[in-house]
């Protein structure tokens, strides 16, 4: 029996309408929803649980076959690196309790409370955000820096949302179940030990770009990595410097006393 399309008016005759591909219109009924159920599950978690799978054991080489065009059984890798970013936002937050432990550590040190709450829950409630905003940035780096690697900006994109899934795995999986059993009554290794873990990143980038890039020595990946976090470590002091401007600006001198350590 011949219908109607819905969204574009043409008679369709089979399951789908030949003019724009819209599925033939059938009521909701409880097999459509068992079916959507089924389709989310199977399909999403699939993709998902296979990308995390491959980015934890290769990910250069994970990241190499989706930008290559072998895609099928792959999550996207931004909307991976976003799940990963929430699911790591929850531990900390919520299971780890971060920003109770950052406030004693900063009691130790007399630094302002207020700032401290602020500065954190501005990183819980918008964690994925932050990361994923840093992405593009990131990739303005690492595509400057390996631009004679053929290797477009969007590229970097996507090579730089994989490293970010690598590493936020392995906090998953190995940095917080330690801190887990750190958090009561460890304060100073806790610290140290998260101090630490930003030190896996370099081995990361190392790795993923041997795998990414197996033509190149690994001499010259390394003289990249290096280099990647000196303009690093440069952005992030100009950064900390545009924030104390813009708190003197914003607030004046008295909105630094918020920043400074408090007499006991």
């Amino acid at each position: 029996m011949e219908d109607n399309c819905k969204n574009c008016g043409s008679l369709v005759a089979s399951n789908f309408c030949n003019n724009c591909g819209q599925k033939k219109f059938k009521r909701i009924d409880k097999k459509y929803l068992i079916d959507e159920i089924q389709y989310i599950f199977l399909h999403t978690n699939k993709g998902f649980f296979y990308s995390a799978k491959n980015v934890l054991r290769n990910p250069g080489k994970t990241a190499k076959e989706f930008i290559e065009g072998n895609r099928v059984n792959h999550y996207k890798p931004l909307m991976l690196a976003f799940v990963l970013s929430g699911i790591s936002s929850f531990i900390s937050f919520k299971i780890l309790n971060v920003s109770k432990i950052m406030e004693q550590t900063y009691d130790k040190q007399n630094i302002n409370k207020s700032a401290i709450n602020e500065y954190m829950s501005f990183l819980s409630n918008y964690n994925s955000l932050v990361m994923l905003l840093a992405i593009p940035l990131i990739s303005v780096v690492t595509y400057l820096l390996l631009k004679r690697w053929n290797n477009n900006y969007y590229e970097h994109i996507i090579m730089n949302a994989y490293i970010q899934c690598c590493y936020t795995i392995y906090c998953i999986l190995i940095l917080y179940p330690i801190l887990f059993f750190l958090k009561d009554g460890h304060l100073t290794t806790y610290m140290i030990i998260s101090l630490l873990s930003i030190f896996s990143i370099p081995v990361i980038m190392v790795w993923f770009y041997k795998e990414f890039y197996p033509e190149k020595s690994i001499g010259d990946i390394i003289v990249k990595v290096v280099f990647f976090i000196l303009i690093g470590f440069i952005l992030y002091v100009a950064l900390i410097f545009i924030f104390i401007i813009g708190t003197l600006i914003i607030s004046g001198p008295e909105g630094l006393l918020k920043l400074a350590p408090q007499p006991k």
